[in-house]
């Protein structure tokens, strides 16, 4: 009698998943991050996705909207080829610093993994993001899609005035660029060698 109760009281058994399961792990989880970790996040938006959509998301570097570049598409077909090839695996997830915190799960995860990576993802990323100090100074989550929907729908108005080739030679200039970000935080000085070994026999 005593098996028979806490087999009912498990949120799932075995490795197949539904969304009803889905809803009711996450109900669990939010509720020990919550009431216990008195963690503080976003409303979460959770999304299934392929295989294929996962590659697509790398592509564009995880945004849900994305104006047209030829690189997506080159980057895409390089990620499938080592991805069908064994060259790499794919993420569990992906989450987004948006508000609502959106977050991506493979379909082809276990009712375990969907479970773990709910936890990770959903809230832990989601409580990070909405708490990190440098998040807080230089992004602003609840900014994010409206602005990547007004990017989009720009770069279309510029293609229809200008021309596609002109905007095209504009972004792939910024997409030179790119990675060469702005460092805006300023960490302490190295300390030298002497600081270091004062610092040890300090300690000791």
């Amino acid at each position: 009698m005593a098996r028979q109760a806490s087999k009912s009281s498990l949120l799932f058994s075995g490795s197949d998943w539904d969304f009803k399961t889905l809803s009711r792990t996450y109900d669990a989880i939010e509720a020990i991050a919550v009431e216990e970790l008195h963690l503080d996040t976003y409303p979460v938006q959770m999304e299934i996705i392929s295989s294929q959509q996962m590659l697509d998301a790398y592509s564009s570097v995880g945004m849900p909207l994305m104006y047209r570049h030829w690189s997506f598409g080159k980057h895409f077909l390089h990620q499938d080829l080592l991805y069908r090839k064994g060259g790499r695996g794919l993420a569990y997830e992906l989450v987004i610093n948006s508000n609502p915190c959106i977050v991506y799960l493979m379909e082809e995860n276990t009712m375990a993994l969907q479970a773990l990576v709910t936890a990770h993802a959903a809230l832990g990323h989601n409580h990070f993001f909405k708490n990190n100090q440098l998040f807080k100074q230089w992004t602003d989550a609840g900014a994010i899609l409206s602005y990547l929907d007004f990017a989009k729908g720009y770069i279309v108005r510029c293609e229809e005035r200008h021309g596609l080739a002109a905007v095209e030679a504009v972004l792939d200039s910024a997409h030179a660029l790119m990675a060469q970000g702005v460092f805006r935080y300023h960490r302490p000085p190295k300390l030298s060698s002497v600081r270091q070994r004062e610092g040890l026999r300090e300690r000791l």
